[in-house]
């Protein structure tokens, strides 16, 4: 693997926690701009609307010469699309289709039958493989985007979200970052910064930013232990076969000597002093959903370390920086490469509880940060009696 000159940061938490390694990502909610609108009742009987409104709808009659063209342009692309078709059958001619196109029965029977050029005929495709390689557009986004990163939470609630939403952003990039979205991101950094100081470290190899990320986790869960809170921890874990990571945005010692479990907690910056709607709220209460359900996998031991390694292609007898392995000895981890840092993370979060089932989600104005909406909702498990 090429080392690649990259910047991390250091953690440096108050007493008794070491100063640990820390990388930053922030995020902000906005609302959707789109709004659903409602139709009062109308007085005036169903069949008289039907007939209105049928009467307002422009039709064109689309002519026999039209047709030629469409025929045509369709013969043009099954010619370069399926070059297996025979040539005698890739053009058909243009008494496939009605004579006079003159009613709307027409245009639809039209419409509704199928294009000879969108299947093949078996004969067609008797010389393909049956395990012929897929074409790019053919794989799915999971494979296109994803196969050697994972999934992020940010994935999922984007997803639910608006599915198109997400595959334009994984096809052609993220919007621009608007002003609420940098004032959110402005907010989260100093949330962190309140109770973390984050110090620049050098990252030369994948292995390296992998060490500072576990490193990382280990001062968090540390400053929890110590302090009862701790923010921006970062987290992987191994999920019904596929690897998720995420950053959670807080997680908090609950009162009462009673309950060992962490209480999770995220923050929501809102362009509008208005209470979130239902989805808004939703997608929030999933999110949290999938960080317990990332942190209660990694607490239970369910880590396969050879499946990480093979996952996203890491080395892992490779020797780590020697920044990174100084940072390390001051945490009290005698470590020289990544394997020996793994070993102490997975016995690190082997000592913790699942997170409580009780979770807490707020919204804050974007310009004041002024608090908005505070809501605990509780996540209910069902066990199954045998």
């Amino acid at each position: 693997m090429t080392p690649s000159s990259e910047s991390g940061s250091l953690t440096v938490t108050s007493p008794p926690v070491n100063p640990l390694t820390k990388t930053t990502a922030t995020h902000s909610s906005t609302d959707d701009p789109h709004r659903n609108t409602t139709v009062s009742p109308s007085s005036t009987p169903s069949d008289t609307i039907l007939i209105r409104c049928v009467s307002e709808i422009p039709i064109e009659i689309v002519s026999e010469e039209e047709m030629g063209f469409f025929e045509a342009a369709l013969a043009a692309a099954r010619s370069i699309s399926l070059p297996s078709v025979a040539a005698g059958t890739s053009c058909s001619t243009s008494s496939s289709f009605p004579s006079k196109a003159k009613s709307i029965g027409s245009i639809t029977s039209l419409s509704k039958r199928r294009l000879p050029a969108v299947v093949a005929d078996i004969e067609d495709s008797a010389g393909k493989s049956p395990t012929h390689k897929k074409t790019r557009d053919e794989k799915s986004l999971f494979i296109r985007f994803r196969k050697a990163r994972g999934l992020s939470v940010t994935d999922i609630t984007a997803t639910e979200w608006c599915e198109k939403q997400m595959e334009f952003v994984l096809c052609v990039g993220k919007r621009r970052a608007t002003k609420a979205m940098k004032a959110g991101s402005a907010r989260h950094l100093k949330l962190e910064e309140e109770v973390i100081t984050k110090v620049a470290v050098s990252v030369e190899s994948a292995e390296d930013a992998w060490a500072l990320k576990f490193l990382n986790f280990i001062a968090g869960v540390n400053q929890l232990l110590f302090e009862g809170l701790t923010r921006e921890l970062p987290i992987i874990g191994f999920v019904e076969g596929v690897w998720m990571v995420g950053k959670i945005d807080e997680i908090r010692m609950p009162e009462g000597d009673s309950d060992r479990n962490f209480m999770l907690v995220d923050t929501k910056t809102r362009v509008r002093d208005t209470l979130p709607a239902e989805p808004q709220s939703r997608n929030g209460r999933l999110q949290l959903m999938c960080y317990k359900y990332i942190w209660d996998t990694l607490v239970a031991g369910n880590f396969p370390t050879q499946k990480f390694y093979d996952f996203f292609s890491l080395n892992r007898n490779a020797i780590l920086s020697e920044e990174i392995r100084e940072n390390a000895k001051q945490a009290g981890i005698p470590a020289k490469t990544l394997d020996d840092i793994l070993r102490f993370f997975i016995n690190t979060s082997c000592l913790f509880l699942p997170a409580h089932n009780q979770m807490l989600l707020r919204s804050v104005d974007y310009q004041d940060f002024f608090l908005l909406w505070l809501k605990l909702f509780l996540l209910f498990t069902l066990a199954c009696c045998c």
